[in-house]
């Protein structure tokens, strides 16, 4: 009798060994960002797009970091990050965003505090160079979360913003791919990267969120996505986690993505690694496509996604950027 007890606290303290270590895997970090999941896999760009990808990746870790270093902000920090994404024709938001079925460009975005819970987002920018502005002047300066269109815009100019005109946005290889979906008479689904998202956890232990996209390729009718829509494609609360996603935003505003894991971690007691794995995949079974970021409490850094690949990566207050794109790196 003695010697089964005796196996079984052995084995007790095994498992919990197991437990321990396995967490202590996961990495730590003060800044995540993503640049969109989709169709990428090794071999499907050259290897000088490849080098410019992870060196502009590299370069918004390095600036957000930067902001965090000196004591400053999670938020600022966000902001940063994704502001240096969106000045490149890389990706898709700002700079590089895709086009509407009208030939036009319309950037959603969106930010949010974790200490406070207040969040700024815009939807349908045409003119303001960095949409990520126009959602934190929201935040930061009106009574609204949410702003769109014309309206968003003319806060925007309110606030200082910076405007351009409609062409600093146009890039040939977009323009391309809108006039193939309109030759096939199709939404170029497999089309899902370049949107942009940073979480940032601050030396004052507060967590924001944002993101930033072009959208879809040849949408429709006003079509909004997951990315500026709180709880769906962005969310932050302190103690909980900052979430970012990416992917088929209709699947994403449906399953509430970025609250379902802060959910399960706030009420279900579940770590941020398995909350946002289960969510994930879950999403796939139901036909959704992305993936997502994110930081909890501690610095823990979660990446999942369910597609070919994800742009990504993440920085410690004093490490060197860590950065991938496939699934395999």
């Amino acid at each position: 009798m003695f010697l089964r007890v005796l196996n079984l606290i052995l084995i007790c303290i095994m498992l919990m060994g197991c437990t321990s270590s396995s967490s202590e895997k996961m990495p730590k970090a003060v800044l995540v960002i993503h640049g969109g999941a989709g169709w990428i896999s090794r071999g499907s760009v050259s290897y000088s797009m490849e080098q410019a990808y992870r060196n502009t990746l590299k370069e918004s870790l390095l600036k957000g970091r930067s902001i965090i270093k000196s004591g400053g902000s999670s938020l600022d920090a966000v902001q940063i990050a994704i502001e240096h994404l969106e000045d490149s024709p890389l990706f898709n938001a700002g700079k590089g965003s895709v086009f509407t079925n009208n030939e036009t460009n319309e950037m959603d975005s969106a930010i949010m505090d974790g200490a406070t819970g207040n969040a700024g987002a815009a939807t349908g920018i045409a003119t303001i160079k960095n949409p990520i502005q126009v959602a934190r002047a929201v935040l930061d300066h009106s009574v609204h979360v949410f702003l769109s269109g014309a309206g968003a815009e003319e806060f925007a100019l309110e606030q200082g913003l910076r405007q351009v005109d409609s062409s600093y946005f146009f890039t040939q290889k977009n323009f391309d791919k809108l006039l193939e979906a309109k030759t096939s008479m199709m939404e170029v689904k497999q089309d899902k990267l370049g949107t942009v998202g940073a979480v940032a956890l601050d030396q004052k232990g507060n967590l924001a969120a944002g993101t930033s996209t072009g959208g879809m390729t040849n949408k429709r009718f006003g079509r909004v996505g997951d990315s500026p829509i709180i709880g769906a494609g962005t969310y932050a609360e302190n103690g909980v986690c900052g979430i970012s996603a990416t992917g088929h935003g209709e699947y994403f505003i449906r399953y509430v993505v970025a609250y379902d894991i802060a959910a399960r971690i706030k009420y279900a007691n579940q770590s941020i690694e398995k909350a946002s794995t289960e969510v994930i995949e879950t999403l796939k079974t139901k036909g959704g496509l992305g993936g997502v970021i994110g930081l909890d409490a501690a610095g823990t850094v979660v990446m999942p996604f369910n597609t070919k690949g994800m742009f990504r990566g993440y920085i410690s207050l004093d490490g060197e950027p860590v950065v991938a794109l496939y699934a395999d790196d």
